[in-house]
């Protein structure tokens, strides 16, 4: 197998320097470019974790993932919703860049991820073996479908949320065009694990990507029969347990096959918790705009060798900034001629105390500009109010001090006109760089005469 390429080199040497900043005990450099695997989580909250202060749901082996590796306090989905979020996760790329900033995908819709658009899997071959297993929502008719059009060489899945009609299981790959089978809503988590832990058995002699994107704990909640009945948060807190089982099964499995420290791991979900879950300290939950509980949410990553063990950090992220991390620890070239909003992790992930490499995040709530959050300061610019989409700037400046007040509960506008003023900026900026690629705005633009 070649060694590793100059870019992998340079990832080494940040592993490196982490073990002088840090104090990581027992560095050894990976044998080979490594595994990546992605856990995405569907609809959990950032306060079902223990090791994000959860209490009632036991996760004892991604508690384990946290002390192991990485954990991420102050990590963002670019959408407090499915379709605009997976699309943002897999670019790199704010989705309102992709037409797919508003709202989900519905069955009948004709909408998808454009052909032109990078995803991390497509970044990552042809040295990489490639598989999307569960959920995609992206796109579920040509020339969007399925997942094996962009980038992936194994799709087994579903075409959108296991809640829409109609539903079957499908997969695309090499020798397969598409098949569908039938759904067994309680047995999705367990399917989608074996299916993952297949696939690397399959590849094991080559690097892989493997993107695990579970239905769970999205509605409706159909725990296994194994798991069924057992947690103190019931169905809910269930099939939570067993997305906590399955990591653990994972990992157990990557230890078996030798391959535990050649492969990176990261754990998130693509939105807060929707009308069961923990958001913990945060305000709001998935759909509400501006507020960070429909947008927070857990993000562990665990590398043996290059990612300190333990290691927590403030810094702000988002799942855009996935495609450059992930790219950067396989030694792999960003893509060429794409604008990208995401941002390399690597030294927030290897290095205590880094600081982020983002001057501020922008949240989006469909395609309108709903908050701006740096390290420091969150200003809100839009809220729900029954019903009503309610541009809150009219009635006074939101600001939050998110470091003593992550529940965005006491505004400190009045104290600091000279930070408002600044954060007014951002959003100002914001707004007229994003807003006018949303298709309701291209829109609402008059045809130009020929």
């Amino acid at each position: 197998m070649p060694g590793p390429s100059r870019p992998h080199r340079r990832q080494l040497l940040a592993g490196a320097a982490a073990l002088a900043a840090g104090g990581l005990a027992g560095f050894s450099p990976p044998r080979r470019a490594p595994n990546i695997v992605v856990v995405l989580a569907d609809d959990l909250g950032y306060g079902d974790l223990g090791s994000y202060d959860g209490r009632l749901i036991r996760t004892p082996h991604l508690d384990r993932m946290a002390r192991e590796g990485a954990r991420l306090t102050d990590f963002y989905a670019c959408a407090n919703i499915c379709t605009p979020s997976r699309a943002g996760l897999l670019t790199g790329r704010y989705p309102i860049r992709t037409g797919l900033a508003h709202e989900v995908i519905q069955p009948n819709d004709s909408r998808g991820l454009p052909a032109g658009e990078v995803t991390i899997a497509e970044a990552l071959r042809p040295e990489y073996a490639t598989a999307l297993i569960g959920k995609w929502h992206l796109g579920h008719v040509e020339p969007h479908w399925p997942p094996t059009k962009h980038g992936f060489d194994l799709f087994f899945g579903l075409p959108y949320s296991h809640d829409m009609k109609p539903l079957g299981l499908f997969t695309a790959g090499p020798g397969v065009e598409l098949t569908r089978e039938d759904v067994d809503p309680a047995r999705l988590t367990q399917r989608f694990f074996d299916r993952g832990m297949a696939f690397v058995d399959e590849q094991k002699a080559r690097p892989l990507f493997l993107m695990l994107a579970l239905t769970a704990p999205h509605i409706p909640l159909d725990p296994h029969p194994d798991h069924a009945g057992r947690s103190p948060a019931a169905a809910y807190g269930d099939v939570v347990e067993e997305v906590d089982a399955g990591v653990g099964r994972l990992f157990a499995h990557l230890r078996k096959l030798g391959l535990d420290r050649d492969t990176l791991v990261v754990f998130t979900s693509d939105n807060g918790p929707w009308f069961e879950g923990s958001a913990g300290p945060l305000r709001d939950r998935k759909g509400g705009q501006g507020w960070d509980g429909g947008y927070r949410v857990p993000l562990l990553a665990r590398w043996p060798g290059v990612i300190p063990a333990g290691l927590a950090s403030d810094a702000i992220g988002m799942n855009i900034d996935l495609l450059p991390t992930l790219l950067a620890a396989a030694g792999k070239p960003l893509p060429t001629g794409v604008e990208l909003d995401g941002r390399d992790l690597t030294a927030v992930l290897t290095r205590r105390r880094a600081p982020s490499p983002h001057e501020h995040l922008v949240l989006f709530n469909n395609e309108q500009v709903a908050a701006i959050r740096t390290q420091r300061w969150k200003y809100v610019a839009r809220a729900y109010y029954r019903g009503f989409n309610v541009p809150l700037g009219s009635r006074g400046d939101l600001l939050f001090d998110i470091s003593a007040d992550p529940s965005e509960a006491y505004n400190l506008a009045s104290a600091h006109p000279d930070v408002v003023a600044d954060m007014t900026a951002r959003l100002k900026r914001a707004q007229a760089l994003f807003e006018p690629m949303g298709l309701a705005a291209k829109a609402a633009v008059p045809a130009t005469p020929k």
